[in-house]
């Protein structure tokens, strides 16, 4: 962290850095982008919508094993290489279900991987991207609880992948090229299950909110930090705080400790009680919690719409190395119509078992008028 404009300005009284407020730092202040904001795009129909409800197709060539009731699963005796177009739309669909799949001991290369995710929409940049079609994710070994003193985005926490664009990601994925034995995992945790776990009420007022998104935070960092790019300008998205799945139709909770930071239509303080609240709620969610140990081969594809996910700091030394790809989603939307996913598995199971009641209720009338048939008068 030497190399930080604030690591730069020693306090005389503690010997310490003085935090400088990032619109006092030259790097910062002078930086001029060189593309310019985006505007709203429509992308094609999502992938998912193409796809066999059973899955019959991909469970014909790969086993499913779930890691946890809520989110995560691993996809087990399959190459990405090799599947058909119909089996990529049906394991985009178990990713909107699931959250996130995993396969290990992939074949994929950077250009195969390129090829492969196109077939999901068109391909995304992130703001400090030079490759239009893929960024190098690295590990961090960072204290990220003392970076944050002297830079103001929370870089270590759980977020969805630039949920402040207009149009954030819809699907991304990341092919592990170098990893340690030891340490450098990802966790995601189900934003379903993150709305699940509200109560009644709060499910109720948080409905009717708009999340201040952010890439602000994220700007100043990358230039004083990461000391690349950003190539857009910043920018403040204010999206629903929760959204509604375009293919699942689930309500998921749409605030990552990342990028959110306030409410529109609240006031400061109320804000930022509500923000700590929203922290807390992340961090507690080990019910709807998957941790990751990558190895070299090792491939993650995850929906940004229903997820956040962080990388785990560590103190490891060997190199760590990925490829991500990632394609643009639609703009956030909330439809009050939709419902939660333990919302909707209540609701079918209710009515499993008014069928079942229903019809034994019919059987019974049969056998009765049998029995009438037979009886002789």
């Amino acid at each position: 962290m030497a190399h930080l404009e604030a690591r730069k300005h020693i306090s005389p009284d503690s010997g310490f850095p003085v935090t400088l407020h990032p619109n006092f730092n030259p790097k910062i202040r002078e930086h001029v982008p060189p593309d310019e904001l985006r505007e709203e795009i429509f992308p094609d129909k999502d992938r998912a919508l193409f796809a066999d409800p059973e899955k019959k197709a991909l469970f014909s060539v790969a086993k499913r094993v779930d890691l946890t009731e809520s989110v995560g699963t691993v996809l087990e005796n399959v190459q990405l290489s090799q599947l058909t177009p119909q089996q990529l739309d049906e394991l985009a669909l178990l990713v909107t279900e699931r959250g996130v799949v995993f396969f290990r001991e992939q074949d994929l290369t950077t250009e195969t991987q390129v090829k492969l995710f196109k077939h999901y929409g068109i391909l995304d940049k992130h703001p400090a991207q030079k490759d239009v079609r893929h960024v190098v994710i690295r590990g961090s070994r960072e204290d990220h609880r003392e970076i944050l003193k002297y830079t103001p985005w929370p870089s270590g926490d759980f977020h969805a992948d630039t949920s402040f664009e207009i149009n954030p990601p819809s699907y991304s994925m990341l092919r592990m090229e170098e990893h340690p034995d030891v340490g450098g995992d990802t966790a995601w945790i189900s934003t379903y299950g993150l709305y699940d776990a509200l109560s009644d009420a709060m499910k109720k007022f948080v409905d009717s909110l708009h999340a201040i998104h952010t890439s602000r935070l994220q700007y100043d960092t990358i230039l004083d930090l990461w000391g690349v790019g950003p190539n857009r300008p910043p920018i403040d998205s204010h999206h629903p705080a929760v959204r509604t799945h375009p293919v699942t139709g689930l309500k998921a909770l749409n605030v990552n400790p990342g990028f959110v930071t306030g409410f529109a239509e609240l006031k400061k303080v109320e804000s930022d009680k509500l923000l700590d609240f929203f922290a807390y709620h992340v961090h507690s969610a080990d019910d709807h919690y998957v941790r990751w140990k990558w190895a070299v081969g090792s491939i993650a594809m995850w929906d940004n719409r229903c997820t956040n996910h962080r990388v785990i700091p560590g103190t490891y030394e060997a190199p760590r190395r990925g490829i991500r790809t990632t394609v643009f989603g639609e703009k956030p939307y909330f439809d009050p119509a939709s419902e939660g996913r333990a919302q909707r598995q209540a609701r079918l199971k209710e009515e499993s078992l008014k069928a079942a009641s229903e019809k034994d209720v019919q059987d019974e009338a049969k056998a009765a008028a049998a029995v009438d048939t037979l009886t002789p008068a």
